[in-house]
């Protein structure tokens, strides 16, 4: 990539000595970026000349004087064209410190992941949550197991990391960890956080993401229809533990929320609402934004049966829930007995919500959204499938409109 570069001889003449002489500076100029280092050199500013940037006279002292700056001038040049042989990053400051011999320190992509992962790891429950912080572990591992595989190497400098290093890391966990593309973009994902962070510590003076793209394939969401719903609401289990699932989940079925926001419920949660009617207050713990939702009647008998149980009852939480795995578990046995047969896992009462219970009711995409604790509409439309069934009805009201208007 062509620089532009240039440099300048000046007299600092806010910094005269006692003897009346001036500072010799040069200024470096790259891209449009400056820095000045000093040529440890003085003379009387009546004695140089600006355009020429050198000393006037044909002294000794003079020539002597003019052949040590351009010796200086010639440095700037060779170590310049160093950097550019060495393929090394070029700024004034880089430039600046190989001439003064304090190189900028080595920074290395794997101290700098690995604190990531460690800042992160502390604030497990409080910002992050723990799946996200395997995800960011994982990646890392790959990271290390690319550099051995590509490069033969177990650390690499950050400036190394480039565009090709982008595309060869995709390639690697595509082919070497047969990620598949979701995943792959995923983790390029990840490790785009890391190269953000450099880059807000002024690491690295180009984003190798600039002219980076690659996309996720459009997933299709997993909901329950109204049909299947019934089936898990009328099911009578004769196996205490399978009814608690089936109520906790369908509890989330008809409020919208993810696990660990259903877990941290307490009573606190619910209180009166604009209507008059009991609505969950609560935040999302996964975006911090605010999530309030009105109780459908189904939600409200849940509560009301297990306000009772005893690990409400010591614990304060609204429902009695099981870890995020053993509800999975036992919700795929749920799925079995009920003659459902999709891969019920916690996080379709979400999608469910979205879709059956909500859109397909009439509820528009803007509420939706706002119950969902979403920060965008964009966000919704991913998870609220508006279904062929509303599309339908929708159009039959809309043809019997046009039906009307030619009788």
């Amino acid at each position: 990539m062509n620089k532009t570069f240039n440099l300048l001889f000046y007299l600092k003449k806010a910094k005269i000595n006692t003897q009346g002489e001036a500072p010799i500076y040069m200024r470096i100029t790259i891209d449009g970026k400056i820095s000045e280092i000093s040529t440890k050199r003085t003379v009387l500013p009546s004695k140089w000349n600006c355009q020429a940037q050198s000393v006037k006279g044909s002294s000794e002292d003079c020539k002597s004087l003019n052949f040590y700056l351009k010796t200086f001038e010639q440095k700037v040049y060779d170590t310049y064209h160093t950097l550019i042989r060495e393929s090394e990053p070029i700024s004034c400051e880089i430039l600046k410190n190989r001439l003064l011999g304090r190189d900028q320190k080595n920074r290395m992509l794997i101290p700098i992941f690995q604190d990531h992962n460690d800042r992160m790891e502390k604030l497990v429950g409080r910002e992050y949550a723990k799946g996200t912080l395997t995800r960011y572990k994982t990646c890392l591992s790959h990271t290390k197991e690319f550099l051995q595989w590509k490069y033969d190497i177990s650390d690499i400098d950050i400036r190394k990391i480039n565009y090709a290093f982008l595309n060869d890391f995709e390639f690697f966990l595509r082919t070497e960890k047969l990620c598949g593309n979701n995943t792959a973009v995923k983790y390029i994902m990840n490790f785009g956080k890391i190269i953000r962070i450099c880059l807000n510590h002024g690491w690295l003076e180009k984003d190798p993401f600039m002219n980076y793209d690659s996309k996720f394939d459009e997933v299709t969401r997993v909901f329950l229809n109204e049909q299947e719903l019934e089936k898990l609401f009328t099911k009578d289990f004769k196996n205490m533990r399978l009814s608690l699932v089936r109520d906790v989940f369908l509890f989330s079925c008809y409020t919208g929320l993810a696990y660990i926001d259903t877990r941290k419920l307490t009573t606190n949660n619910i209180n009166i609402g604009l209507d008059g009617t009991r609505w969950i207050f609560t935040k999302r713990q996964k975006t911090k934004t605010t999530s309030n939702i009105p109780l459908l009647a189904q939600a409200e008998c849940i509560i009301e049966k297990y306000k009772n149980h005893p690990t409400c009852i010591n614990s304060g939480r609204l429902l009695p829930i099981l870890s995020n795995q053993k509800m999975n578990a036992y919700l795929k046995e749920i799925a079995d007995l009920c003659g459902i047969n999709k891969e019920l896992t916690y996080h379709i009462a979400r999608h469910t919500f979205a879709t059956t219970v909500t859109l397909s009711n009439g509820v528009s995409i803007e509420s939706v959204s706002k119950m969902l604790g979403h920060k965008n509409m964009r966000t919704t439309q991913h998870y609220a499938k508006i279904l062929d069934s509303k599309v339908s009805e929708d159009m039959i009201s809309l043809k019997q409109k046009f039906l009307d208007k030619i009788v």
